[in-house]
């Protein structure tokens, strides 16, 4: 089992199983839900984008492939998987 606090770059999930993919993005939506519900913030447009997230971090060779979202609110679960997850904590605070 992968564990998300491991995930570091995208180049990380490039070799996981599907069984392993979808236990990350468990974790992510777990990770997602925990810190909108002390901090606030947009909840069910990140949630949305997990598996796509990591689908175009898996299919593209990310950061030299570039990857636009129109929207910060959509970005959290790349923010996870491309070493934040130790501020993520810190989303919507002073300083975070």
């Amino acid at each position: 089992m992968v564990e998300l606090s491991q995930i570091k770059d995208p180049a990380d999930i490039r070799g996981l199983s599907r069984e392993e993919c979808e236990e990350l993005a468990d974790d992510i939506r777990t990770k997602i839900i925990q810190t909108v519900s002390q901090n606030g913030g947009h909840l069910s447009s990140n949630l949305g984008m997990v598996e796509i997230t990591l689908a175009l971090h898996r299919v593209f060779d990310t950061p030299k492939d570039k990857i636009l979202f129109d929207v910060g609110h959509q970005a959290y679960a790349h923010k996870l998987i491309t070493g934040r997850y130790e501020a993520f904590d810190t989303l919507r605070t002073y300083g975070g």
